[in-house]
C-alpha cells in the first residue's frame, strides 16, 4: 500500500455515503490507521473523518434538511404508535392516519433527495 491515501487506493464498492456505519467502521480500522476512535463514532462522525484524512471537502447541502427529516421521522413513530394503540377507531380514522404517514414519508425522501 502506498503512502498517500485517495478514494481510489481504497477499492471502495460504493460512495462513503452508502457505506453502512458497520462497513465504515471496518473500512476506518483495517485501511485508514490515521483515524482513531472509529468504534465508537456513528456513521456521519466516520463519513467526515475519512473525509477529512482524504483531503476532500464536505457538502453542506445534504445536511441542510436533516434536521427537518429527523423531525418528520419522529412524528410518523407517533403516528404510527399511535395507529397501533388505536384498537378502537373506525376504519376511516385509521386511514387518515396511514395517508399522514404516507405524506410524510414522501416528503422527507423528497427532503433527502433534494
Amino acid at each position: 500500500m502506498s503512502d498517500e491515501l485517495t478514494l481510489e487506493s481504497l477499492q471502495l464498492s460504493k460512495p462513503l455515503e452508502k457505506m453502512t456505519a458497520k462497513e465504515l467502521r471496518e473500512l476506518a480500522i483495517e485501511k485508514i490507521p490515521q483515524i482513531t476512535g472509529a468504534s465508537g463514532m456513528d456513521k456521519d462522525q466516520l463519513v467526515s473523518a475519512i473525509k477529512d484524512v482524504l483531503g476532500i471537502t464536505e457538502e453542506t447541502q445534504a445536511s441542510a434538511y436533516k434536521e427537518e427529516i429527523w423531525s418528520l421521522k419522529r412524528r410518523i413513530r407517533d403516528l404510527r404508535a399511535q395507529k397501533q394503540e388505536a384498537k378502537g377507531l373506525s376504519q376511516k380514522e385509521k386511514d387518515k392516519l396511514r395517508k399522514q404517514i404516507k405524506q410524510l414519508k414522501r416528503r422527507t425522501r423528497r427532503l433527502a433527495a433534494g
